[in-house]
C-alpha cells in the first residue's frame, strides 16, 4: 500500500519560503508512478500547483507560481520537495502531496484524480 507522508508547512510573511517534503513507499516509483502538489484554499476549489511531467514532458506548474515554486525529487532517498519562494498571500491554503498509479497529468487543465494522499500541511502567507 503506498503511503505518503508529508513535512514542512507553517506561516510566513510575503516574500518568503518554504519548502515541503513528502516521502512515499514502495510500490510508488516515479517511472510508473505521478507524484505532485495540491494546494486548497478556504472557499475556493482545489488547485494542481506543481507535478511531475510525464511522458518526457516539463514539470508542470498552476500559472500563479511559475518561476516561484519549484518541485525536484531526491536522488538517493524517496523523497520529493515543493521549494516555494517568493511566498504571497494568495498562496495561502493546505497544501497536499498527491500521486496516482500510472503515468497520469495531476496538474494542468484537465487533471486527473489521485488515487494517494498524505495528511496535507497549512501555509499561511501573511502581508
Amino acid at each position: 500500500q503506498v503511503q505518503l507522508v508529508q513535512s514542512g508547512g507553517g506561516s510566513v510573511q510575503t516574500g518568503d519560503s518554504l519548502r515541503l517534503s513528502c516521502t512515499y513507499s514502495a510500490p510508488l516509483n516515479l517511472d510508473y508512478y505521478s507524484i505532485g502538489w495540491v494546494r486548497q484554499a478556504p472557499g475556493k476549489e482545489r488547485e494542481g500547483v506543481a507535478c511531475f511531467g510525464t511522458g518526457g514532458r516539463s514539470n508542470v506548474y498552476l500559472d500563479s507560481v511559475e518561476g516561484r515554486f519549484t518541485i525536484s525529487r531526491d536522488a538517493a532517498k524517496p523523497v520529493v520537495y515543493l521549494q516555494m519562494n517568493d511566498l504571497r498571500p494568495e498562496d495561502t491554503g493546505v497544501y497536499t502531496c498527491v500521486a496516482r498509479d500510472y503515468l497520469v497529468d495531476l496538474c494542468g487543465t484537465n487533471p486527473s484524480e489521485p488515487r494517494y494522499w498524505a495528511q496535507g500541511s497549512q501555509v499561511t502567507v501573511s502581508s
